[in-house]
């Protein structure tokens, strides 16, 4: 059985499912993947997304608000640590820094994620951080903040190996996606192959970056099964045995998650 780390199911085209997000839940399940951690990206939509997934027990929420968006509702420590507090919230994010699409003055994508992380180590739940061309500072402000005191997890991880290592240092685990199948990855496929096996998780970030062989395709979580494959094959390992690790790093790593 497999975790699909990190989703964005509130976001995910229903089509395929007859518009239906409950048969997306159940042919998810069917499929292999026992849970799904629904990521937060802004708190507009925020109470939508807790509704939509009440009624599963097998989906995990985060809280938090991602550093793209400048002109989003900006939370104090405080509010997000009150809104960690709401049932099935398992962790604090996704948050970090991307300056690959924003430019200028990034100061506030930095308050942004020192506030993200202070309240992920007042809560007690892990940090989900998202970072691209931001390695340097990204690294900085965690080891500012005292990150290591709350974990969590590299998602989405693009970065290089030297990254890597220091996120683990701090006690972090590296989150392989889709684009670990993509034909020009070779640089990240080698970065996967050397991350401990036990700090390693796989996500598809549903809908976005769907694997080979659906790329340009909406995402869906039963797609985990694709990363799985690929890091897999690149360890020489069954995809049982790489989904059986996987699972139970996802478990360790959020262990408010309801197993």
């Amino acid at each position: 059985m497999l975790v699909d780390s990190h989703c964005h199911l509130d976001r995910v085209d229903l089509e395929a499912y007859d518009n239906d997000f409950k048969r997306l839940v159940q042919t998810t399940l069917d499929s292999g993947v026992e849970h799904m951690l629904c990521v937060s990206i802004d708190l507009e939509s925020w109470p939508d997304m807790v509704s939509l997934v009440e009624p599963y027990p097998e989906i995990s929420l985060s809280v938090g608000v991602h550093p793209n968006d400048k002109d989003r509702h900006e939370p104090a420590e405080d509010e997000l640590v009150r809104l960690a507090q709401t049932s099935r919230v398992v962790a604090i994010g996704e948050t970090g820094l991307d300056y690959f699409r924003s430019e200028g003055d990034l100061t506030w994508q930095q308050t942004r994620f020192r506030n993200h992380i202070q309240a992920s180590k007042s809560c007690g739940k892990p940090l989900i951080i998202h970072t691209r061309a931001a390695k340097a500072d990204t690294i900085r402000i965690m080891q500012e903040e005292g990150a290591d005191q709350a974990g969590g997890v590299m998602h989405c991880f693009t970065e290089d190996l030297e990254m890597a290592e220091q996120a683990l240092e701090m006690g972090f685990y590296i989150s392989f996606s889709g684009i670990i199948t993509f034909r020009n990855a070779a640089d990240l496929r080698d970065v996967a192959s050397k991350v401990p096996l036990d700090r390693l998780l796989v996500e598809t970030d549903s809908p976005y970056l769907a694997p080979v062989p659906h790329r340009g395709k909406s995402n869906q979580p039963l797609y985990v099964a694709r990363v799985a494959e690929c890091i897999a094959e690149l360890r020489g390992l069954s995809v049982d045995s790489l989904a059986r690790q996987t699972t139970e790093n996802f478990y360790r790593c959020f262990p408010e998650a309801v197993r």
